[in-house]
């Protein structure tokens, strides 16, 4: 074969392909004895007849096409290695340019690839700092909330009331039928829908209407709302009285976080140090991400970005048959079509994936990043436990052993991907802040530490204990 290689802008290579004229030959025979197979030939056994009587019989044109499938299945292997070729994706025959000579044309989507720069220069300092006694107080708050007792008044609201209310707006997605929250003092970013709109209602009696309006910042989460100036009807319902239980030790048995106050608030207080370090991590794992993406070259083919699309929607369609809704429906919601979607909001999240994922692993493969099976083995059974806190119960997964055994390897995958993303991640923090060792010294680091562990060991052994190992053979002998 006679291979030409013409590499294209948008990441795959054009393969212009000579066909030995004996091989096509020889594919053109194979495709003869395949036709006849199937094919009733008068005087002939099914596959038997010769190839003129064949080719008189069906045509050449016939012969020529399935010869060229036959060949493109056996071959097509093999000319991406001659041409030196690493897919991204399927290739696609995209014409026959001559059949004498026979000369194929494909298209073939090549594999992504990254080259970070000099990625070691990357700087950003980690600045997250443990929450103060106010994060924590309102946390405490929170918590007496979610214990409180509520009764029906017939009075004005107040802060610190519980509000049945009905929205209704001209603009999309701001209508609600009882709709239920609570009138705090303090703004809360996850108010709907904007903060500060349940003090609105701070005066109303039950039955009693109002109209409000809200301007939404341009850089608002939600994109249709950007800028937008709403009205919003108000009606109020029903006003619920709040009565918030002690702060005390019978509180704090009661929640299960501790046997005491002082228990109750060391364990909110971890787990408030604990969401705020994982809400900065991800900020900052994003902007460390986009900050190293100005000095490194990312090169994919579009078929990569659709492919990493369709997870995206996947994921958003198992989301949305969690609370009965299909996507179809959805998109009626939005009020927009499948391929505005896609294009519009599928594919950016898409692309900011793809290129994180592609950048995350090229730093595994230059750090030579490993997990152990101890780590692995941990971040299996965490995933495991997570999941039958969900509710996953796997006795009851369907295809009995071998449906389990499926569903044990996806978790393995997921699972070791977290891990080596984890480690990708910590690699490129250390960098970022001056820490950073390469592997060379991770490894002498290591083999020291353990070298120093076994010369303790030896040195415990000698010291004043000949009469100990004796007793210890025994212990194990029994």
């Amino acid at each position: 074969m006679n291979i030409e290689k013409q590499l294209q802008d948008n990441h795959s290579v054009k393969l212009i392909v000579e066909i030995d004229p004996e091989k096509m030959n020889s594919y053109k025979r194979r495709a003869a004895t395949k036709l006849s197979s199937r094919t009733k030939i008068p005087g002939f056994r099914p596959g038997k007849a010769p190839y003129d009587i064949v080719v008189r019989t069906l045509g050449e044109p016939a012969i020529t096409e399935q010869a060229i499938d036959l060949l493109v299945d056996a071959e097509y292997t093999n000319i991406l290695k001659e041409a030196d070729v690493d897919p991204g994706a399927s290739g696609s025959l995209e014409s026959i340019e001559s059949l004498d000579p026979p000369k194929l044309i494909f298209n073939v989507p090549l594999a992504p690839e990254v080259d970070l720069g000099d990625y070691h220069s990357l700087r950003m300092p980690y600045e997250w700092s443990a929450p103060g006694k106010e994060e924590v107080d309102k946390a405490v708050e929170d918590l007496r909330q979610m214990y409180a007792t509520t009764e029906s008044v017939d009075r004005e609201v107040q802060i610190g009331d519980y509000v049945l209310i009905d929205v209704k707006s001209e603009t999309e997605g701001l209508s609600r039928t009882g709709f239920a929250t609570f009138v705090r003092q303090e703004d809360r970013d996850t108010e709907w829908p904007y903060n500060g709109f349940a003090r609105e209602l701070v005066g109303m009696k039950p039955g009693e209407s109002k109209t409000v309006q809200h301007t939404f910042p341009e850089d608002w989460e939600v994109e249709d709302l950007r800028g937008k100036t709403a009205d919003l009807e108000i009606t109020l319902k029903t006003v619920r009285a709040v009565t918030l239980p002690d702060l005390d030790d019978a509180f704090a048995k009661m929640t299960g976080a501790g046997e005491t106050v002082d228990a109750l608030i060391e364990t909110v207080t971890k787990d408030v140090e604990t969401r705020s370090k994982a809400d900065y991590d991800d900020k900052y794992f994003v902007d460390l991400i986009e900050k190293l993406k100005e000095s490194a070259t990312i090169k994919y083919h579009e078929h990569a970005v659709e492919h990493e699309g369709e997870h995206v929607l996947d994921e958003l369609s198992q989301r949305l048959s969690q609370q009965g809704m299909d996507l179809d429906t959805y998109f009626k919601v939005r009020n927009t079509t499948r391929e505005k979607f896609i294009e519009e909001e599928v594919k950016p999240v898409a692309k900011k994936r793809l290129e994180r994922s592609l950048i995350l692993d090229e730093v595994v493969r230059q750090e030579k990043i490993q997990v152990n099976h101890e780590e692995l083995d941990a971040e299996f059974n965490n995933t495991l436990n997570n999941l039958a806190m969900q509710g996953m119960n796997f006795s009851k997964i369907r295809g009995g052993k071998l449906g389990q055994k499926r569903v044990a390897e996806a978790v393995a995958m997921e699972s070791a991907s977290r891990l080596m993303t984890r480690r990708a991640l910590d690699t490129l923090k250390s960098i970022a802040v001056g820490e950073y060792k390469p592997p060379e010294e991770k490894e002498e680091s290591s083999e020291a530490a353990s070298e120093g562990a076994a010369e303790g060991v030896e040195e415990t052994s000698g010291e004043g204990s000949t009469e100990a190992a004796p007793a210890q053979t025994e212990e194990k002998a029994e």
